[in-house]
């Protein structure tokens, strides 16, 4: 269970499943006691306490959420402050050029093709983690109100603007579930 406090029901949790790796965000959240849902169109938004954006093809996932008019629907549950999460591919969705939910923008491919990919410790928000950056975007340019919490080579490959958490990187490989327990307490956490 996420939060042990009684009463309290564990959170609905969406995960964007139109392309990517929806399927191991899924079972973390899960074994973190989370009630998770696979968005695939509009009404597989409602009700939902917070929502992944995982990574994938950048181009094909923006190609799926216009087929599924699922643009408006994600910034208006932005706009009402659902944490949202976004690893690798979700980082370039959630940038100032695509879907507009955080004052960024990416570089996608960044640090090179598939044959480029590797692992890197890094600190993020205080959780040490081995990252997994598989081609792998970067933060080119951040406004004032983002907070970079990890670099790679100068690199920003981690940040937060309000309820937003990105990372260039892909969690979900390792198993290791601690970036999405810091997710799922932002998610409890009430409403700034």
């Amino acid at each position: 269970m996420v939060d042990g406090t009684p009463g309290r029901t564990a959170p609905s949790v969406g995960v964007l499943a139109l392309q990517g790796d929806f399927a191991d965000h899924a079972r973390l959240l899960r074994g973190l006691g989370a009630h998770v849902r696979e968005v695939r169109t509009p009404g597989d938004l409602e009700g939902l306490d917070g929502l992944v954006i995982p990574g994938g093809e950048s181009t094909v996932m923006s190609l799926g959420i216009e087929r599924e008019g699922l643009a408006g629907p994600l910034r208006d549950l932005h706009a009402r402050g659902t944490p949202i999460l976004g690893t690798c591919a979700g980082l370039i969705m959630v940038d100032r050029k695509h879907l507009g939910l955080m004052d960024i923008t990416a570089r996608r491919n960044a640090f090179g093709r598939q044959l480029h990919s590797f692992e890197a410790d890094l600190d993020v928000a205080g959780v040490g983690v081995r990252a997994v950056f598989i081609r792998a975007p970067w933060i080119d340019e951040a406004g004032p109100d983002v907070q970079i919490l990890a670099e790679v080579d100068g690199h920003p490959v981690a940040a937060r603007q309000g309820r937003v958490l990105v990372l260039a990187f892909h969690p979900e490989i390792q198993g290791d579930d601690r970036l999405h327990r810091l997710f799922l307490e932002q998610v409890a956490a009430p409403d700034p």
